[in-house]
């Protein structure tokens, strides 16, 4: 699925599309987002998780790797990768406990075993001064997203 965002409030609005369309339980569930420096991961996920009730500000886990959520809805992981140079630190990350809620990840391409089990993936590029999304499924369950989103 391919979407033209002619501004943030696009990239906004289809992240919150995406929160609406995911099942009530959604534990275990990982959405990799791509894209390069500036593309919209971070908007992407903002939106997302204002999306499911949080009302605070989301700071970029740039630094502190994972930013957990504990919503009433769910919890949610938005995890930064950038900083990671092997794949081995997500042990020390504590990532196989995260799977109690939804995990959102930017820079996926530093851990690809990570890639293999996402459910989502969410690429984001320059299209001039606008973006282009792509949504497509790496799971079953995240086929059957992408169709309930078109």
């Amino acid at each position: 699925m391919t979407r033209f965002l002619p501004d943030e409030q696009a990239t906004m609005t289809l992240a919150s599309e995406v929160y609406r369309a995911l099942p009530r339980d959604r534990a275990g569930w990982t959405i990799l987002l791509t894209g390069e420096l500036g593309a919209g991961k971070s908007t992407f996920a903002r939106a997302l998780i204002k999306a499911a009730g949080h009302s605070g500000s989301v700071p970029s886990p740039t630094y502190t790797l994972v930013e957990p959520y504990k919503l009433p809805s769910g919890n949610i992981y938005h995890i930064d990768l950038y900083r990671v140079s092997s794949e081995d630190e997500l042990y020390y990350l504590g990532f196989d406990e995260l799977d109690d809620g939804l995990c959102l990840v930017e820079w996926p391409d530093r851990a690809p075993r990570l890639a293999e089990a996402a459910d989502l993936l969410v690429e984001l590029r320059y299209e001039g001064s606008a973006r282009h999304a792509t949504l497509t499924g790496r799971s079953a369950r995240g086929h059957a997203l992408t169709q309930k989103i078109n």
